[in-house]
């Protein structure tokens, strides 16, 4: 829970920074990586579909991925859960995916997309909801503020100003169906309900480790 957030372990730290630095080495083989991973509406109609999931680890520029990197921190701090290297690898695999045919299917005037952004609304959803069931006031209000955020950006889009600064287009529906997605993957593996193989309730964890000291 957010609320035992001082007991958490350093091994929570070790997949979501060994993804930060994946996303700095796709970032640093510039535009030649940029436009061979990301999401291309033409590319995929041709064949290459591994584009509606590969678009989500590229990136506009540096300041772009900085901002979605302090976006997996701020993940890691508001959801502390234990997660496999299997578990990590499916959800984004299979929520970038998901993603990225939301977008295909739904979005037609879109020719391409980058960015982990929309991912990492969706892994908020996973690691927010469990917490909720154990009333965590604190993820309860970050779960509204999630909401609401999404519900802005329907209404009105995203801020100018933050597209000034990343020097590109925000394509606030990959937010949506990146939550979206999130909560499809989350019924479906019972994510919701503590019952995903591999993941275990922060109740759980925090016993373990009274045990051991």
């Amino acid at each position: 829970m957010i609320t035992n957030s001082l007991r958490r372990t350093r091994d929570i730290w070790v997949w979501p920074l060994f993804l930060v630095l994946l996303l700095v080495l796709l970032q640093a083989f510039g535009d030649a990586g940029r436009e061979w991973l990301r999401f291309d509406r033409a590319a995929i109609a041709g064949g290459q579909w591994w584009r509606l999931a590969s678009g989500s680890f590229v990136h506009l520029g540096w300041y772009h991925l900085l901002l979605n990197s302090l976006g997996l921190l701020v993940l890691v701090l508001l959801c502390p859960q234990r997660l496999p290297a299997w578990v990590w690898l499916r959800r984004l695999l299979l929520l970038s995916t998901g993603m990225g045919l939301f977008l295909y299917a739904l979005v037609p005037w879109l020719q391409h997309y980058v960015g982990m952004s929309g991912v990492i609304h969706g892994l908020f959803l996973l690691g927010l909801v469990p917490q909720l069931r154990q009333r965590d006031l604190i993820a309860a209000a970050c779960l509204l503020y999630l909401l609401g955020k999404l519900a802005y950006e329907i209404i009105a889009g995203a801020p100018v100003s933050d597209e000034a600064a990343l020097g590109g287009h925000v394509i606030t529906e990959s937010h949506l169906y990146g939550t979206i997605t999130a909560l499809l993957y989350g019924l479906m593996f019972g994510s919701f309900t503590g019952r995903e193989k591999g993941t275990a309730p922060e109740t759980s964890i925090t016993q373990t480790e009274n045990k051991q000291t």
